[in-house]
């Protein structure tokens, strides 16, 4: 089925949701949208005052897309998956999850390592220099087993917002950018990670009993810096208080919608990117590959 990255976001106003032909009908003060139901990549429903008809949901998953339910804080609520991704998907959640420990953790080192060089490089780009996150990357070992991973967040975390800030999911400053553009990436992940046939309660090394979804918070580590610039650019030159508003969304969704990675010389979409992430994956599940493709950016 073709897939596309197109994201939807209905916070501002009430919505009435219904399907036609295949499109996803938007009907919101009186205007009237449509979207092939095939183009969309995430839905993120976030106004308590939007209905929608059974056929809304069923047709998002059968052509792929996943579905996003906000809080009123604008803290997602939950997700809707595609209950079937892939032809051999039954065979693969079997390899996935009989996956030896040895293999989750060195997967989970090339993770690790990777997100703190994309974590340097972005401090490179905005600050002229990596606070040291380039050195001690090379320090991650099988499991991150010394936590290098939390002492590279907290030099990363001061360097990008200052002395003052705290990555906190409840609080009420730009944490709440960092949220939405948190949940839009995670539902991505999941996507791409459903149309490689994987579980994405089958996790690496995320493993809260009340996480669904940690597989694709493992995968989607290394891209988290994507969002981070979005927010930084936002607050910019601006005070603490931004608002989570239409405007700051669309530069957030953008950020993830636009962004293009070079993988052996050709640029491609992130969604494409992290499909190629999550079928390497399943190739090391498989034994089909040697080890997790993880890009450079």
């Amino acid at each position: 089925m073709p897939l596309t990255d197109r994201i939807i976001d209905i916070s501002e106003n009430g919505a009435d949701l219904s399907v036609k032909h295949s499109q996803l009908v938007i009907v919101s003060s009186g205007i009237e949208t449509t979207v092939p139901l095939v183009e969309i990549a995430v839905l993120v429903i976030s106004h308590p005052a939007v209905r929608m008809s059974h056929a809304v949901l069923s047709g998002l998953c059968a052509s792929g897309g996943i579905c996003v339910f906000c809080t009123e804080k604008q803290l997602p609520a939950g997700m809707l998956l595609p209950i079937e991704g892939n032809s051999v998907q039954a065979e693969r959640f079997v390899k996935q999850a009989q996956a030896p420990l040895p293999t989750r953790k060195r997967i989970w080192k090339h993770i690790a390592k990777a997100k703190i060089i994309s974590q340097g490089k972005l401090l490179t780009k905005l600050k002229g220099n990596d606070r040291g996150l380039g050195f001690i990357a090379n320090e991650v070992r099988a499991g991150d087993s010394s936590n290098i991973e939390a002492q590279a967040a907290r030099r990363y975390w001061t360097a990008l917002f200052g002395d003052s800030f705290k990555r906190n999911p409840f609080a009420s400053d730009h944490n709440k950018l960092l949220n939405y553009g948190y949940a839009v990436l995670r539902a991505m992940t999941a996507r791409a990670i459903c149309s490689s046939g994987l579980h994405p309660s089958i996790s690496l090394h995320h493993h809260n009993k009340y996480d669904t979804f940690c597989l694709a918070d493992d995968l989607m580590e290394p891209f988290r810096v994507i969002v981070d610039e979005a927010v930084y650019r936002i607050i910019e030159d601006k005070s603490s208080d931004v608002p989570l508003d239409k405007e700051n969304k669309r530069i957030i969704i953008k950020s993830i919608v636009e962004k293009r990675i070079n993988v052996g010389g050709e640029l491609r979409s992130l969604f494409d990117v992290m499909t190629k992430v999550t079928a390497s994956l399943a190739g090391v599940y498989t034994n089909e590959k040697s080890d997790i493709f993880l890009p450079e950016f």
